[in-house]
């Protein structure tokens, strides 16, 4: 497995790639990887001929009172899941290399960044759209792989993708979740043992919500107090929002009639933020 500090080293490699006219997967991540990461380096693997795994914690898309000093970092384990796992690059920049002095260049998408976590985050989605517009043109890859868990991500830059007329593909996988059910993320890291039992209430809450509406339950008010009043339930658990939008524009619904998204993003003691969500096609 080929590990890349810089841009140049990651542009060669895939120069002679596309000389041999092999495919190239994308995993773009910000490392710390767990099985959720390895379940998308896994499809990768399966539909490309060549895997490149982007490891960088991306500063620009972190907020001034957000966890960037201290988000959780480990790339040696994270070189051993991924050479495990087929890897063919892995790309570790330092942030000088991605973003050089002077740098004044920013990619967003409006409309679909506005609510959810668009709300709290307000410049998390334009962080992320630059970091992953830099990571296509980088590795010149055929497909990328994104995570349901981050589903406003996911649905983000698919749009850039259509709208700026980007020559990749973008593919959604499934969450990957503990065997208790709580969604895999780097941050549960940061949960204490006690506060890793009560974060379960998001995933109990949000399967009595997609139960609701897969029952046939219309009304969006009805779903969305079902879901905050079993999370609040717990003492521990402070809501950001539990919102259920249209899955296409990111809107928000008065009546579920369409594909939905269902999403909360809840904070679990003082400073540790989770969110989770379902789709109902």
């Amino acid at each position: 497995m080929i590990k890349a500090t810089t841009i140049n080293e990651v542009k060669e490699n895939v120069r002679e790639w596309k000389r041999q006219g092999l495919t190239i997967g994308l995993v773009p991540t910000m490392g710390y990887l767990h099985e959720g990461h390895a379940s998308l380096i896994e499809r990768a693997r399966k539909e490309c001929d060549k895997v490149i795994v982007s490891d960088f914690v991306n500063p620009i898309q972190f907020g001034p009172k957000e966890d960037l000093a201290t988000y959780p970092r480990d790339f040696e384990a994270d070189c051993k899941l991924c050479e495990s796992l087929g890897t063919d690059l892995i790309f570790h920049p330092e942030p000088e290399e991605m973003y050089l002095d002077g740098f004044h260049s920013y990619v967003g998408v409006d409309t679909l960044s506005a609510e959810l976590c668009g709300k709290s985050r307000p410049i998390h989605f334009n962080g992320v759209c630059t970091v992953v517009s830099k990571l296509f043109n980088i590795s010149e890859a055929d497909k990328a792989y994104f995570g349901q868990k981050d589903a406003q991500q996911l649905a983000i830059v698919k749009r850039m993708v259509r709208d700026l007329n980007y020559n990749i593909d973008i593919v959604g996988c499934p969450i990957i979740r503990e065997d208790d059910g709580l969604a895999k993320s780097s941050r549960n890291i940061y949960l204490n043992s006690d506060e890793r039992k009560k974060a379960l209430i998001l995933h109990k809450a949000l399967t009595k919500g997609e139960e609701l509406v897969r029952e046939g339950e219309k009304d969006v008010k009805k779903v969305i107090k079902t879901i905050r009043d079993i999370i609040e339930s717990e003492p521990i658990a402070r809501v950001d929002y539990v919102e259920i939008v249209d899955w296409n524009e990111l809107q928000k619904i008065d009546k579920i009639e369409g594909p939905i998204l269902a999403a909360v993003a809840v904070y679990i003691g003082e400073k540790v933020r989770l969110i989770d969500n379902f789709v109902v096609e």
